[in-house]
């Protein structure tokens, strides 16, 4: 009976990544079909990946969405430790209503969301463009940074910065030098999520993005109407592959440096 419940349990887990990494599977391996049509395979090759490279549209949507990511990642990790720290000090009450209301734009529609911020946008007369491309990512980045960072936070020996400030450190040096290296963890985590979230957010762009201003999702979708072209099947290839292999360094990464810290209290 033991063993039956073992093997069901097998089978389950087996069902859940087939359903999960299924369909990227037949995407990679149609990025490498000769045929343009998807219904049948007309053979091996990197044609696709070749002429990927000369396509300048696609290019220029996946530089306007590779810069879009790093800056509204690169922002939000820096507000969104601030906020930590912030709301770290802040009495037990104030600190759960701030990651209360922090928690609500994760859980809100991302149409409530991408209209919202176009609303806001028209209402402040400003031109809809990359700079709200941008104010808009870093504003639903910051939730996942804090949601990383805090507990990191929370686990850390607040004494480790008074004694640094005791030895005559200043606060500046004293936080890179004691808080910052024990935050690096959920920072990094956080800076992965807010980059993934932003390459893969479609509706919030969709709305605050202007003429002329085009990330790979918006581009896909206005290519859809027309049928998706075999090169976005390599693009997407690609992506998926380098995600993969951030994610793995960073927990590499992660998994290092939680061994050092535990060999170092031992």
């Amino acid at each position: 009976m033991k063993k039956s419940g073992i093997v069901l349990k097998k089978i389950y887990i087996a069902l859940i990544f087939i359903f999960m990494y299924a369909p990227i599977a037949v995407l990679i391996l149609q990025s490498f079909n000769k045929s343009k049509t998807r219904a049948h395979w007309g053979g091996f090759t990197f044609k696709w990946y070749g002429s990927l490279f000369t396509d300048e549209s696609i290019l220029k949507a996946f530089t306007t969405t590779i810069l879009l990511a790093c800056l509204s990642s690169l922002v939000a990790v820096v507000l969104g430790t601030a906020a930590c720290i912030a709301m770290h000090r802040m009495s037990a009450r104030t600190r759960a209503f701030g990651m209360g209301i922090t928690n609500i734009p994760m859980l809100n529609a991302d149409i409530v969301t991408g209209v919202s911020f176009m609303l806001l946008f028209m209402t402040l007369r400003m031109e809809l463009g990359f700079g709200t491309l941008l104010l808009a990512h870093i504003t639903f980045n910051i939730p996942y940074v804090i949601l990383n960072v805090m507990p990191r936070y929370r686990e850390i020996n607040p004494h480790l910065y008074e004694a640094a400030l005791d030895l005559g450190a200043g606060p500046v040096y004293g936080f890179f030098k004691t808080v910052f290296p024990e935050l690096l963890p959920g920072i990094g985590s956080g800076a992965l999520m807010a980059f993934t979230m932003s390459l893969d957010d479609f509706i919030i762009t969709h709305f605050t993005t202007g003429a002329g201003v085009d990330t790979l999702s918006t581009k896909i979708y206005a290519e859809v109407k027309l049928g998706i072209r075999p090169e976005i099947y390599a693009l997407s290839a690609m992506i998926f592959i380098t995600v993969l292999v951030l994610l793995c360094l960073v927990n590499r990464v992660q998994y290092r440096m939680n061994k050092v810290r535990k060999e170092a209290d031992v």
